[in-house]
């Protein structure tokens, strides 16, 4: 887990930045890489392979388009060198990565199989050009540079396909302000960076501004927007004693708070290390093609030694070398350097074209192993935004649209989700709204205000029912709706119901899921009773309610403890979940640090967009395990023939011969990315 070592979330920006041109490589090997050199260095290697095919044989074939001419063999040992230590590079630094945990993959049997092509092939010329050896020595030259280039493409696209151009990291730093005004023993305010403050400190937040730190509220009352950290849509009120959060945003009022958390005992600290953590977890995980890497360097390690020392013993030096040699070069992953990063990109963008965006495809090869989709409420199954199911009129001087019209003219001034549904329902029916004066917050209470010389208020359920005021039977809004009743002289005149509405694809996508298998799953920081009110309209059976980020968190480990997990969400306390789930699904709406935590962004915030995922994401994984058995499952049969398994019946597999099934190998995964259709 990641140490904070008690920085200020102000300086986690550079934290965040420390690691921006480590690029995880496809097969989750980490190197100091970027798409840009990835591509230059595909191009420059291609440009120089050129000359090479021009001038040197195929595993000792030669074409009809090859030149050879005095010093040919130089040239190409030369330019064959510069390729070798240029291009071959980044699969150096990813082998020592893989070399030092243990777990030698794509880029260790890369490394080993130009490594052996180039020290054979420098050895051929020598041997050829100097001392004249006959029968001459096969160089790999021509191997070792299409290898080379083969496998920087199928980088290049893999990472130009799912690069994440995004730190949820750094998106996480930037919620919190520069400054903040700190106030001092003696009353005075001044503006002082947000990575000064203290816990004990005082500092003032006004009207619209940024909270800069965990804190207390000493005095002021208002309303908080939280929805930027907690995914719901709507404000808090806050008066004195009340805890705020740092990076939500004040409402009208002013206030004074003391603060109580900073650095890495901040909420953004935290969510920041959970986030940290979970994303270093998933990266480690291992692929199927570096699991088949791992398996061909192993075996090609073992068949090459085991044929150079059976053949040295029943042979001669040269026939050994060239046999081992011949092992290492046909398990040389041509084919297989393709295989995954074809599909990736075909896949991926098929699923753009679905409003789907794929960010971490190798997530996505857990698909199989999904039982349970876990999601957010909140701007996942609903939309987010609070609006007006009915208005009532209680008072004969009164019709619903003058109800409406007058909460609206004290609403204006008011940036509250409630005050935006009124807001929005009076301008939908074109009610002539005029401002209220003397508007005013009533804590605990709501808003009150002066308009035509009458004295309203907007209240709440729980004041009325503490006032014991009359209200006449509500037939009107949905199960979960938010009540606002407009009195005058404790005479109730009317009332809204207002809901955050369900997503009309919500119940297609919950019902789909079922029927695939799946468990969906809500969790949600909202209250339980508006959690079990859309869970049944819904039909789901499991619900987790009134969550903070590190229960969200918990329950997605709890889960994977009984199966797959993904985790579909859109706020900054989803972050956490989304990069510890198996498959991290982002709805597009969200924020980008949700966006940036997660797998897979789902760009039209469509819930059945989720099916969709899953389907082709069923795909995927079955095109990349047939492309793996057409890349590498050539070797099954190859290797050991290489090696002389048929010897004596008098069966050699020729290097002609290898290199043709390479290369059929690698037309025929390219050929199967291409079949991948939309469903």
């Amino acid at each position: 887990m990641m140490k904070m070592n008690g920085e200020h979330p102000a300086d986690m920006s550079e934290m965040a930045n420390m690691d921006q041109d480590t690029m995880t490589m496809p097969g989750g090997t980490h190197m100091m890489m970027d798409t840009g050199s990835l591509r230059r260095k595909f191009w420059v290697s291609l440009i120089l392979t050129i000359p090479i095919v021009l001038f040197s044989p195929m595993m000792g074939m030669k074409l009809p388009f090859q030149i050879t001419f005095t010093g040919s063999d130089w040239v190409v040992a030369v330019i064959g060198t510069f390729i070798f230590i240029y291009g071959g590079q980044p699969f150096f630094s990813g082998a020592r990565n893989e070399l030092k945990m243990r777990q030698p993959a794509m880029m260790t049997l890369i490394t080993m199989g130009i490594s052996v092509a180039y020290v054979y092939s420098i050895y051929a010329v020598i041997a050829n050009d100097i001392f004249h050896v006959t029968p001459t020595v096969t160089d790999f030259f021509w191997e070792l540079a299409t290898l080379i280039d083969i496998m920087l493409l199928g980088h290049w696209i893999e990472m130009g396909a799912v690069m994440n151009a995004g730190s949820a990291v750094d998106k996480l730093a930037k919620l919190l302000p520069d400054s903040a005004h700190l106030i001092g023993a003696d009353g005075t305010v001044s503006d002082v960076k947000v990575a000064s403050l203290q816990v004990g400190q005082r500092v003032q937040i006004r009207a619209g501004e940024k909270i800069p730190a965990d804190g207390t509220v000493n005095d002021g009352t208002t309303s908080v927007n939280e929805a930027m950290v907690t995914g719901e849509a709507k404000a808090v009120a806050k008066t004195t004693g009340d805890t705020v959060i740092g990076g939500t945003i004040n409402g009208t009022g002013t206030l004074e708070i003391t603060i109580t958390g900073t650095g890495d005992s901040g909420y953004l600290s935290k969510v920041m290390t959970l986030v940290q953590s979970a994303q270093d977890n998933k990266s480690q995980t291992e692929t199927m093609a570096d699991k088949v890497a791992g398996y061909l360097f192993y075996a090609a390690l073992i068949v090459g030694v085991g044929s150079f020392i059976v053949w040295l013993m029943t042979s001669n030096l040269a026939a050994a070398l060239s046999i081992a040699v011949t092992v290492f070069v046909i398990a040389c992953p041509h084919a297989l350097g393709l295989a995954i990063p074809l599909v990736v990109a075909r896949v991926t963008s098929l699923a753009a074209t679905s409003g789907l965006l794929i960010a971490n495809r190798s997530a996505l090869e857990q698909i199989n192993h999904v039982k349970y989709v876990l999601m957010d409420k909140t701007g996942t199954l609903t939309a987010g935004k609070f609006s007006v199911n009915d208005v009532q009129s209680f008072s004969d001087e009164m019709d619903d649209n003058t109800v409406l019209a007058t909460m609206a003219a004290l609403e204006q001034q008011s940036t509250h989700p409630l005050a935006t549904g009124i807001l929005s329902a009076a301008k939908s029916a074109n009610l002539n709204v005029t401002a209220a004066e003397n508007v005013y917050q009533q804590t605990g209470v709501g808003l009150a205000g002066d308009l035509d010389n009458h004295h309203y208020q907007i209240v709440s359920p729980t004041y009325v029912a503490k006032q014991g005021l009359t209200v006449p039977k509500i037939a009107t809004g949905h199960p979960g709706d938010t009540i606002s009743y407009l009195i005058e002289n404790q005479q109730v005149l009317g009332v809204v119901a207002q809901g955050d509405q369900i997503k009309p694809e919500a119940q297609k996508m919950v019902t789909q899921l079922k029927q695939d298998g799946l468990v969906p799953v809500m969790l949600t920081g909202d209250n339980r009773q508006a959690a079990q009110t859309v869970a049944a309209v819904l039909g789901i059976d499991e619900v987790q309610a009134e969550l903070l980020p590190e229960d969200k968190d918990r329950l997605v480990t709890d889960y994977q403890k009984r199966g797959g997990v993904m985790f579909v969400g859109d706020g900054v306390n989803d972050a956490p979940s989304l990069a510890q789930a198996d498959i991290g699904v982002a709805i597009g709406s969200g924020t980008d640090v949700a966006i940036d935590s997660a797998d897979v962004i789902l760009v039209n915030s469509n819930p059945y967009d989720i099916v969709k995922l899953i389907r082709l994401a069923k795909t995927m994984t079955r095109k990349m395990t047939q492309n793996i058995w057409w890349g590498a499952g050539y070797n099954i049969i190859a290797i050991p023939l290489a090696a002389g398994v048929l010897a004596p019946i008098g069966f050699i597999l020729s290097p002609m011969v290898g290199a043709v099934l390479m290369s059929l190998s690698t037309v025929i995964v390219a050929l199967n990315a291409l079949t991948i259709r939309r469903d």
